[in-house]
């Protein structure tokens, strides 16, 4: 639906019909409990209108009902809507993981709101935010990180933490280490640890190059990807798929059958979290007028096989000049700030 459309009226659910209201009126919908605010504001969080889900997620935050005051940072820490305010998102953060932090990890459905409640947290850290005066600090950062990592085994956050191993910000740096835990996050399906390490690959940048683990692992990665970061996901494609010849292309199709189905990620584990695309995404071209397509995957042949991986179609990365294998390198201090 279209932000013209949306300004005229808006669809809301109650007491299961479906009736219309104009935005404005929304601001003052009354709701029969703060269980119920929490259950409209998430169904029209995920729908993509915000219209109505800030007045009930303020109505169930008021109440102290979890998580409506995650969902209410999520809406403001969001570039693309008229409601972007990162100040209000960073103290809606810090407050929600000041009162849950220590929260069981056992329990799945609180727990992994709070462990990406962390990550968004540790962004804002590591960034600053501008507008209420909070400059960065990657040291706290990664407090933050390795609480979501370790305490919630949160996979962004290891992913983080993984990235900031490579360059060493905030801890030691390593790159065997980085290099073992995307690794091994790619292998459990990761989109980020994917597409970053596709675009590593096509580098040659702390690894070896290969191109064609770079398109096949790419492909992968935006199968898997989330909407919040199919932009990014879809830049290292294009800038993969346009360099490649048409030869890599032909070579990578076996591959991509075989990673797809052992790496691959389906809709259901982003889970509630993920907004609906309202719109399409653009078509991508390269710069002689080419259209970016996905690689179709085919039959996995020798050729592509050995050169894009070994081991019957396993993620075997190889760091250094001479391809040194790092499978057995320990990541038992992957999250430690030393």
């Amino acid at each position: 639906m279209g932000s013209e459309r949306l300004a005229l009226f808006t669809r809301l659910l109650v007491a299961g019909a479906m009736v219309l209201i104009t935005v404005p009126a929304a601001a003052q919908l009354r709701f029969k409990s703060p269980r119920v605010a929490l259950e409209q504001g998430m169904a029209a969080f995920r729908a993509g209108n915000f219209e109505l889900a800030i007045p009930a997620l303020q109505r169930a935050r008021d109440q102290q009902v979890f998580p409506a005051r995650y969902y209410l940072a999520r809406i403001y820490a969001d570039n693309d809507n008229r409601y972007t305010d990162h100040g209000k998102a960073f103290l809606l953060l810090r407050q929600f993981v000041d009162q849950n932090a220590d929260i069981d990890p056992a329990d799945h459905h609180r727990a992994r709101r709070v462990a990406a409640a962390l990550v968004r947290l540790a962004k804002y850290v590591r960034d600053g935010v501008p507008a209420i005066g909070v400059r960065p600090d990657v040291v706290r950062a990664v407090e933050y990180f390795h609480h979501s990592a370790t305490f919630f085994n949160d996979e962004n956050a290891q992913f983080e933490l993984a990235k900031l191993r490579l360059t060493g910000e905030g801890l030691r740096k390593s790159v065997p280490i980085a290099l073992h835990w995307l690794a091994n996050l790619s292998r459990k399906g990761h989109p980020g640890a994917q597409a970053f390490l596709a675009d590593l690959y096509w580098r040659g940048k702390y690894i070896k190059r290969n191109q064609v683990k770079a398109l096949a692992l790419i492909n992968v990665a935006i199968e898997n990807a989330s909407q919040e970061d199919r932009v990014w996901i879809e830049d290292i494609h294009q800038n993969i798929f346009c360099g490649a010849t048409i030869g890599t292309r032909q070579a990578v199709s076996g591959l991509v059958a075989t990673w797809r189905n052992k790496y691959g990620r389906t809709r259901s584990r982003h889970g509630e979290d993920a907004l609906s695309s309202l719109n399409a995404s653009p078509v991508r071209v390269c710069a002689n007028g080419e259209t970016v397509q996905r690689i179709e995957a085919g039959p996995l042949t020798a050729g592509s096989e050995n050169r894009g991986s070994s081991n019957s179609g396993n993620v075997q990365f190889q760091y250094g000049a001479t391809g040194k294998s790092y499978r057995n390198v320990q990541g038992r201090d992957v999250n430690k700030g030393d």
